[in-house]
């Protein structure tokens, strides 16, 4: 088997960044041209062990531009086809489900989810525009490994988070564990990814299982948990949208400062200061030995 190739497609939260009608301090350095930021759009992830089957982990709404932006995942034999044999899903919010929208032109690829993302996706009868001859819908069990095409095999396992936003009715459970959030564990004979682009928050299991990987990517949506309050662009806190933040006592970096993976810090809100290249949060990221995920990253284990 060949080597694990992951490509970042998108590394930003759900807007993207810069967000179309936002002009916070961070925004605003990109509208403006400063050299200091790097635009993203909505995250998502391909992946292939051969270079010839590519699977999709997510589809943002952005998927059609983020294919164009990517060579290997260009058609290139015969008059229709795809490299994408699969796309596998990480939950059924927005920015993980709309891209599928782009790829209903009865080209044939597998799709694999939990049965809870399956469901939200079967309720909503715009997605019945993949034709079911052409689009295998594949419930897959927590925890239980299932193969990808190209050889790769691959688990889905829970992640404390919560139901999508429009799914959302009355006051959500925050944390809970189930099929609604998860992230997926990339295998490659030794070699192991892991994709998480939403954590309310970190447990025994879930950290054991990113210590025994080589590159981990997790969710790095805000710096600080009320930093969309202060700022004015929203009324909720990270924690209360299903994300933990990256900073304080209980935050991202300090709670997973021991682990050997690579990692890597992806679904970037545009708010998050760590967009700026010589911010203090940036540095401390970087002190702390994470890496900031961008469009068009390329990662070989």
């Amino acid at each position: 088997m060949g080597r694990l190739t992951a490509i970042i497609l998108g590394a930003a939260a759900g807007g993207g960044f810069p967000q179309w009608n936002c002009r916070c301090p961070v925004c605003r350095l990109a509208w403006d041209g400063d050299p200091r930021v790097t635009p993203r759009t909505q995250a998502g992830l391909a992946v292939s062990s051969d270079g010839r089957d590519w699977i999709l982990i997510n589809a943002s709404p952005d998927l059609r531009a983020q294919i164009e932006a990517t060579a290997v995942l260009h058609p290139h034999n015969g008059l229709r086809g795809s490299p994408i044999s699969a796309v596998v899903l990480t939950g059924a919010e927005v920015d993980q489900i709309a891209g599928l929208l782009a790829l209903r032109e009865r080209s044939k690829f597998d799709l694999y989810a939990t049965s809870e993302t399956l469901a939200a996706i079967a309720n909503n009868p715009i997605f019945g525009v993949l034709a079911s001859d052409c689009v295998e819908r594949n419930p897959v069990a927590l925890s239980q490994r299932f193969t990808l095409p190209g050889g790769l095999a691959a688990e889905l396992f829970a992640v404390p988070g919560k139901v999508a936003l429009y799914l959302e009715n009355g006051e959500p459970e925050i944390a809970a564990e189930s099929g609604v959030n998860v992230g997926v564990e990339i295998i490659s004979d030794d070699k192991r990814l892991i994709y998480v682009p939403g954590a309310a928050d970190l447990n025994k299991s879930l950290t054991e299982r990113l210590d025994r990987a080589d590159v981990v990517l997790f969710d790095a949506t805000l710096f600080d948990d009320d930093e969309m309050i202060r700022g004015g662009t929203g009324d909720k806190t990270g924690r209360r949208m299903g994300h933990m933040p990256l900073g304080g006592p209980e935050g991202t970096l300090r709670r997973l400062g021991g682990l050997t993976a690579r990692r890597i810090l992806t679904h970037i809100n545009n708010t998050n200061p760590i967009l700026i290249e010589d911010s203090p949060e940036r540095r401390e990221v970087e002190a702390a030995g994470f890496e900031i995920a961008a469009d068009g990253m390329e990662i070989v284990i």
